[in-house]
C-alpha cells in the first residue's frame, strides 16, 4: 500500500533528527576537550559504525571494482566532510548550539545553488523562494 510519502522522506527526516542530536551531543562533548580531538573521536565512532553496517549487510565490495572517478569524488566528499566537521565542532566550542546549527544548515542553500551551477539541476520559482526562506530563517535563528 502506498503511503503517499516519497520513499526518501523517512530517511531525510531521520537524517535531520540525528543531525539535531549531533549538535546537542557535540556541544556537551566539546566542553572539556579540544574541538579537533573531539572531531577525531567522532570520526573513529563513525568509521566503526559504518564498517559494522557494511559487514553486517554484506555490502563490502573490492576497492578495485570502484571506478577512478567515483574514488575521486568520494575522496573529495570525505575531505569536505572532514573540513565541515572540524569547523562545526570549533563553532560549537565557541558558540551556542542554537546559533551554530542554523548557520551550518545554510548548507541547504549552498547545495541548491551548487546543484544548479555545477550539476545543471533546475529549480522552480517556488523552490527559489524556499531557498531564500531557508537562508533568511537560518540567519534569524542565529541572531
Amino acid at each position: 500500500m502506498e503511503s503517499g510519502f516519497p520513499p526518501w522522506l523517512f530517511w531525510a527526516l531521520a537524517s535531520a533528527s540525528f543531525a539535531a542530536l549531533t549538535a546537542i551531543f557535540a556541544k556537551v562533548g566539546v566542553a572539556e576537550i579540544n574541538s579537533d580531538f573531539a572531531t577525531f573521536i567522532r570520526t573513529l565512532v563513525i568509521l566503526a559504525a559504518a564498517g559494522g553496517i557494511v559487514a553486517a549487510t554484506g555490502a563490502w565490495q573490492s576497492p578495485g571494482t570502484v571506478p577512478a572517478r567515483t574514488w575521486l569524488f568520494l575522496v573529495l566528499s570525505g575531505l569536505a566532510t572532514g573540513a565541515s566537521w572540524l569547523c562545526y565542532f570549533r563553532a560549537l566550542k565557541l558558540g551556542k548550539a542554537a546559533q551554530v546549527a542554523p548557520i551550518d544548515k545554510l548548507s541547504v542553500v549552498l547545495v541548491a545553488v551548487f546543484a544548479v551551477a555545477f550539476l545543471g539541476e533546475k529549480l522552480s520559482a517556488a523552490n527559489w523562494i524556499g531557498v531564500v526562506l531557508i537562508g533568511g530563517g537560518a540567519v534569524l535563528l542565529a541572531l
